[in-house]
């Protein structure tokens, strides 16, 4: 026969789960406790003040032509500006520095400011500043040759929700990246949607310099087209509304137009064209427009004018590297001085960062704390009542069942005994001394037989006695015809072992026994006691009629051996019983 292994109950494993779960719940409160005492949180300061204030400062050097101190002071905004709140003037300050670095033929760096404003740009409502970073991305990319993303820049220019004047002007910067790629056909379909459309802008000089722009464009297109009398008309055009007085941006652009058309038909009105260009430009002290007007004058001439003016285009040459080698050497300065103030601003910003991510933590550790101790509170108030009510129910239980057994051993033990006494005392002359004698053997036997079933049912000792006591309940089983043998009993220290698992021994011991005297009418029996890796060994084996068929039916006693032995988180082996012997073994942790 397969031996068979029973485990206890979970009902001590969900105790001390219970009492983990509490002492873990205290722990978790008092980590809140503390967390929310050491929590402090420190108003944010608001800088809009002081931004506005050097925003208007930058402006100025800015309006003033004064480009090293407007990057600087800009940048100082830029540091005093947190970009989430003060999305608009941060964006604006970056798009300042990148207009600047563009003036300076800087793309790289004005590429990377307007970059960085990028990702801020769906925070601003106002689209005028989508408008000013995708402009002047798309102009930095045109100067960098790479018409690619110019085009692509310009394009989401010309689809955001602006004013015509801005539309017109993304258009027009569309218009040469067209031409800078030869696709002069395209462009001057564009220039002359443009050239349609008067007056888009509330100021006239602005309408008169952007439709002077366009119509001189144009005329370059047809001349690249192979229309010269459209080009020339064009130029014309251009060129005579540039003559006014509040309209001269862009006159020396028209001269060069001029010069060059004229270039093999009329050298001569070429080189005056050329020559006007050039006092334009020494008139407005722009010095690129002087180098690029000396060029086509060099081209033009011969002779002593062409020396002439070979010397000059030279030395300007020369002149314009020295201040520009000055320029970067000044710039240099303010740039040392603004990286030194920039790493102190990004070293406040780190910390207010790792601040902000600290109380961020803080504040998330808080909420799974409470979240915990929400679960946890549900968990132990759950476990609570089921513990409580399956309690209550194995105690009702136990109640219920011991009282059917008291009561079937009074039936079956006590209840005939009596009535036969009776009967005996009723038909037989107890004036006999043989019949005497009987009767009072049989009243000495129901009074065993009750102190018995008392014994059974009554407290037990697990004091110091508890050995005693054992062995008296022991010895009560033996008779003439059953002898019982008991090993190792005497080498176990009692006192060790916890008081409830006393009494589950003896009451385990009591139903093997009364098991024994009652159904397997053995001889001998033997329990033996020993321990084994912290655990109580106990063996009973007997000589009575064991199991038939090899087959164990669990009922009554054994099962209520089964049952005590789990409450202790005992295992329990029947081993391989036959019908002439019994055994029994289970262990549990002292």
């Amino acid at each position: 026969m397969k031996k068979r292994l029973y485990s206890f109950s979970k009902k001590t494993l969900l105790r001390y789960l219970l009492l983990i779960i509490t002492l873990l719940l205290l722990i978790a409160i008092l980590f809140v406790h503390f967390c929310q005492r050491k929590t402090i949180v420190k108003p944010k300061p608001d800088h809009t003040e002081e931004i506005k204030r050097l925003t208007d400062i930058a402006d100025i050097y800015f309006e003033t032509d004064k480009k090293d101190s407007a990057i600087y002071t800009y940048n100082k905004v830029k540091s005093l500006c947190d970009p989430k709140t003060n999305t608009t003037d941060y964006v604006y300050a970056l798009s300042c520095i990148a207009e600047i670095y563009q003036k300076q033929s800087n793309y790289i760096a004005s590429e990377a400011s307007a970059t960085e404003a990028l990702p801020y740009l769906k925070n601003i409502n106002n689209p005028r500043y989508s408008w000013i970073v995708y402009n002047l991305l798309g102009i930095n990319y045109t100067q960098s040759f790479d018409n690619k993303n110019a085009i692509f820049y310009f394009k989401k220019a010309i689809h955001l929700n602006t004013s015509v004047w801005r539309k017109s002007l993304a258009i027009n910067n569309l218009v040469a990246v067209y031409m800078e790629q030869y696709k002069y056909k395209e462009a001057a379909v564009l220039l002359n949607i443009l050239a349609s459309q008067k007056n888009i802008s509330s100021y006239n000089a602005a309408n008169n310099n952007d439709h002077a722009y366009i119509i001189d464009n144009l005329g370059y297109c047809y001349y690249k087209l192979n229309e010269p009398k459209k080009a020339l008309d064009s130029y014309y055009e251009g060129l005579k509304i540039r003559l006014q007085p509040q309209n001269s941006d862009g006159l020396s652009t028209s001269y060069k137009h001029l010069s060059v058309f004229f270039q093999k038909s009329n050298r001569a009105l070429a080189k005056e064209y050329a020559k006007k260009a050039y006092d334009y430009a020494l008139e407005t002290n722009n010095n690129m427009e002087r180098v690029r007007s000396l060029a086509l004058l060099v081209e033009n001439s011969e002779g002593t004018d062409l020396k002439k003016y070979l010397i000059k285009y030279i030395h300007l040459v020369d002149s314009l590297n020295l201040a520009n080698n000055k320029i970067k050497n000044q710039f240099s300065n303010i740039k040392y001085n603004f990286n030194k103030d920039r790493a102190e601003n990004l070293q406040l910003k780190a910390i207010k960062i790792e601040s902000n991510l600290q109380l961020e933590r803080q504040k998330n550790r808080i909420i799974i704390s409470y979240v915990i101790i929400a679960f946890a509170l549900g968990l132990i108030l759950f476990l609570y009542f089921h513990l409580t009510s399956k309690g209550k129910k194995e105690k009702n239980d136990a109640i219920f069942s011991s009282e059917i057994r008291i009561s079937k051993k009074l039936h079956d033990e006590l209840a005939n005994d009596v009535y036969q006494t009776i009967a005996f005392a009723e038909t037989k002359d107890l004036e006999k001394e043989n019949n005497k004698e009987i009767l009072l053997n049989n009243l000495d036997t129901i009074y065993f037989r009750t102190r018995n079933i008392s014994k059974e049912n009554s407290n037990i000792s697990t004091d110091k006695s508890f050995p005693l006591a054992v062995k008296e309940m022991i010895s009560g089983y033996q008779s003439p015809g059953i002898n019982i043998l008991i090993n190792g009993f005497d080498a176990i220290h009692w006192n060790e072992i916890e008081k409830n698992k006393k009494i589950i021994l003896y009451r385990v011991l009591q139903e093997l026994f009364v098991n024994m005297k009652k159904h397997s009418e053995a001889t001998v029996a033997s329990i033996s006691f020993n321990i084994k890796n912290k655990n109580l060994q106990v063996i009973y084996i007997d000589n009575g009629v064991g199991i038939k068929n090899n087959t164990l039916i669990l009922k009554n006693g054994l099962q209520n051996v089964e049952s005590r032995i789990k409450t202790i988180n005992g295992t329990i082996i029947f081993g391989n019983n036959s019908e002439k012997s019994f055994k029994i073994s289970f262990t549990f942790p002292l």
